[in-house]
């Protein structure tokens, strides 16, 4: 009994130093208003869409929507992050948010760090109180280099990412 309340204390120690070492290394442009907390960091693994498309006689990557699996820090697919964008919890709550800031931490190698507002919520459970979201420590996800021209017009890729999302509530 004691040997199992140690090992939650532990776990719940280690837990909550993880999200205050998290927030110290969010850039100022991107920190979540005072007063939140955060309730849940998940590691996000999956890909970034994106669709040719032709703007102003320009062909260009643009971002369709993301398709990943939030983990939790034991490997266990907690949710999915797909198009809207949309976040949702293993126990059906989610939200969908609007992206308030970025900032390119490592331009040429990976997508930006957000921080993203949420404009609406459905279901009861973990997200039922998320009013922010971070996205930081991204790998991968940039819009391809190449291969947008008239003969691709339409046509989407798929790029690999990994990142961190951080939910605040108060």
């Amino acid at each position: 009994m004691v040997n199992t309340m140690i090992k939650k204390t532990l776990i719940l120690w280690v837990i909550l130093q993880s999200a205050v070492h998290a927030d110290a290394l969010i850039p100022e442009q991107i920190k979540a208003p005072a007063g939140y907390s955060p309730v849940l960091t998940v590691h996000a693994k999956g890909d970034q869409i994106y669709q040719c498309t032709l703007n102003k006689g320009e062909y260009s990557w643009e971002t369709q929507a993301p398709d990943a699996r939030l983990f939790d820090e034991q490997g266990n697919i907690v949710g999915n992050h797909t198009a809207g964008p949309l976040w949702e919890y293993k126990e059906g709550s989610r939200v969908v948010g609007k992206v308030v800031n970025k900032v390119d931490m490592t331009p040429g190698s990976a997508i930006s760090w957000l921080l993203v507002e949420v404009v609406s919520h459905k279901g009861d459970g973990l997200f039922s109180n998320v009013d922010f979201i971070n996205r930081v420590n991204t790998h991968g996800g940039l819009p391809p280099a190449s291969g947008c021209n008239a003969n691709h017009l339409g046509s989407e890729k798929r790029v690999a990412y990994a990142a961190d999302y951080i939910f605040y509530s108060k």
